[in-house]
């Protein structure tokens, strides 16, 4: 049976969501888009030498928590595609609510030990809360300098991938001591899943959501602090990349030419060698499928890069096409 319809199964039984239809439509459609990282607690499982079956209840958790996350997140940016849209901003909440219950459910019904059934529970609730301070942050906090976008960025992201891994880990039969350890890797993860859909999403035409004068990727956080020659022509151009295809892909190199991208690759890579050493001193029982969930956030950054550097070679910056 395919892992997301066993997930779908699983959710479907947990106490009160056999008796919402509309959470379990929202839970099967997300689901069809089979989301990599639900399965990030499965790698854990396997790593620490658990069978892969073990961790379903973990996935089950993990899936509710991106989705009550997103959720939350879509109202939060006013994203016209957001569930709050069709449904209404008090069934999306309401439906987010559920979503951070259900993930705690998963592993409270699931067949661990009593003492690592309680340790997962508090990772998961424990993800929930750091999560949610990390939204509230990033709603409320102007990005200033990088200090303040790694603090946006530790809350938002590292908490729910911190998770994933460590509640896998429980479920394969980790030690508190692997657990932790394995935990530092998702958070980790969730630092360079960051990085990459920064690069990627600054890079992406038609222009995204990430130009709006109140956001701050990290590219653009760069092209903005960093003293270059064309800084003063980067924050002419940010207001209106999305109004001219030739205005963003100006914009665009700015962020080759000046080093904001070769930057945002150094970070990956810096995170990356951190990943290794802590691997290297973990006794995993299959090491190997960590490396390549991590080789997986690499591999394309590199990929984009190398394609991005060929297609701006032999350029040359268009002038005054405000």
């Amino acid at each position: 049976m395919d892992i997301y319809t066993q997930v779908i199964g699983e959710f479907s039984r947990i106490p009160h969501v056999k008796e919402w239809e509309e959470v379990q439509a929202l839970f099967r459609r997300a689901a069809a888009g089979k989301p990599h990282h639900w399965l990030l607690p499965l790698r854990a499982c396997e790593a620490v030498g658990g069978a892969w079956e073990r961790a379903i209840p973990a996935v089950v958790a993990v899936a509710c928590g991106h989705i009550g996350i997103v959720l939350v997140d879509d109202m939060l940016d006013a994203d016209p595609r957001g569930e709050h849209v069709k449904a209404g901003e008090g069934a999306a909440a309401n439906m987010a609510s559920a979503f951070q219950s259900a993930a705690v459910a998963a592993v409270a019904n699931c067949d661990l030990n009593p003492n690592t059934k309680l340790l997962a529970m508090e990772s998961v609730n424990e993800m929930f809360l750091a999560t949610t301070i990390g939204q509230y942050w990033d709603v409320n906090s102007i990005v200033r300098d990088e200090d303040s976008y790694w603090k946006i960025a530790r809350g938002k992201s590292s908490p729910f991938f911190g998770a994933a891994f460590q509640i896998g880990a429980w479920m394969g039969g980790a030690s508190a001591e692997t657990a932790g350890r394995v935990r530092e890797l998702g958070q980790l993860y969730g630092e360079m899943i960051q990085i990459h859909d920064d690069v990627n999403d600054t890079l992406t035409i038609p222009a995204k959501p990430d130009w709006d004068e109140g956001r701050a990727p990290l590219p653009i956080l760069f092209a903005r602090l960093v003293d270059h020659p064309m800084r003063r022509r980067f924050e002419e151009l940010r207001p209106h990349v999305g109004n001219s295809s030739q205005v963003l892909e100006e914009a665009q190199e700015i962020l080759i030419r000046c080093g904001a991208v070769s930057y945002c690759i150094h970070q990956l890579l810096k995170r990356y060698e951190t990943v290794k050493g802590i691997l290297s001193g973990l006794a995993l029982a299959r090491g190997d499928v960590l490396e390549k969930v991590f080789d997986d956030v690499v591999q394309p950054v590199f990929q984009l890069f190398r394609e991005v550097d060929a297609a701006f070679i032999g350029r040359t910056l268009p002038a005054n096409t405000v």
